[in-house]
């Protein structure tokens, strides 16, 4: 008896994990590129993350990006990585707190860079390179997804998108299947991530892909060889992003656990 228990078990564990199966999508578009993490910045530069200078830079050397949008108080959305503008601007305030209009006095670090509206940043990429939009939620608010994805309806280059929270990429695969979508994840636990400790259980070893369906898994390379995400990349043969890859030596240390890499701090040249 013991033994069919054991079995059941490790067959919902399975089932709870699988990501999209059915309905593959086509990754040729993401190939061959390595992706420049909030743009290819150096944050005591002319060019600090999440800004319009670092998204040209990436451009101009071949690399594909990787950004974040969320919503000003006003519901438009800019991109900008930190829920908090302490670390970047200096102010103790959330970007949900302000408006448009009051963010843009702010500047990124020591430079002369603004928070970009995230229209700007797709006018500024125009399609000649590859997008990963991360999705910055709170709590069970998805409201930026109802904002962000027709504007990308309109978009004519190539993106997909990805978020942390499960029910942004649940949003995804209900209001637009069509579009590629990716779970992040990381250690929590170990990662000192500090709420409910059975819900990092949850995030940590997807066991919301049963309700998101994801098309790809995007796993801190640091803990990258959990159970959970070498059974999805091993035998559902999904594909993996890994973040963040900060050095050369990362990268060549990855290479066989991860299919694209989202890197800083150096440049890795063209794949």
């Amino acid at each position: 008896m013991a033994i069919y228990i054991i079995i059941g078990i490790c067959l919902i564990y399975l089932i709870l994990i699988m990501p999209e199966m059915i309905n593959r999508k086509n990754f040729n578009a993401f190939n061959g590129r390595y992706y420049a993490h909030r743009g290819l910045h150096d944050n005591s530069s002319d060019a600090p993350e999440n800004s319009i200078e670092a998204f040209k830079l990436a451009v101009e050397r071949g690399y594909g990006i990787e950004l974040d949008v969320q919503l000003t108080k006003d519901d438009i959305p800019v991109v900008f990585h930190d829920a908090n503008l302490k670390r970047v601007c200096g102010v103790d305030k959330k970007v949900k707190e302000l408006n448009l209009e009051e963010l843009q006095y702010l500047k990124l670090f020591k430079s002369n860079e603004h928070i970009p509206l995230f229209t700007d940043v797709l006018k500024i990429i125009d399609g000649k390179m590859p997008v990963i939009v991360e999705f910055k939620t709170k709590g069970s608010d998805t409201n930026v997804c109802d904002i962000v994805a027709p504007i990308l309806d309109n978009y004519q280059g190539i993106y997909c998108v990805e978020s942390f929270d499960p029910l942004t990429v649940r949003w995804y695969k209900k209001n637009r299947p069509q579009v590629i979508r990716g779970q992040l994840s990381t250690n929590y636990i170990k990662g000192g991530v500090k709420n409910d400790r059975f819900l990092n259980l949850m995030l940590q070893n997807l066991l919301f892909n049963i309700i998101t369906k994801p098309d790809f898994i995007a796993f801190n390379h640091v803990y990258g060889n959990m159970l959970s995400f070498n059974i999805s990349r091993k035998l559902y043969k999904v594909p993996t992003f890994a973040f963040t890859i900060c050095s050369r030596e990362e990268l060549i240390g990855n290479k066989d656990r991860f299919d694209y890499f989202i890197f800083e701090g150096f440049e890795p040249g063209k794949q």
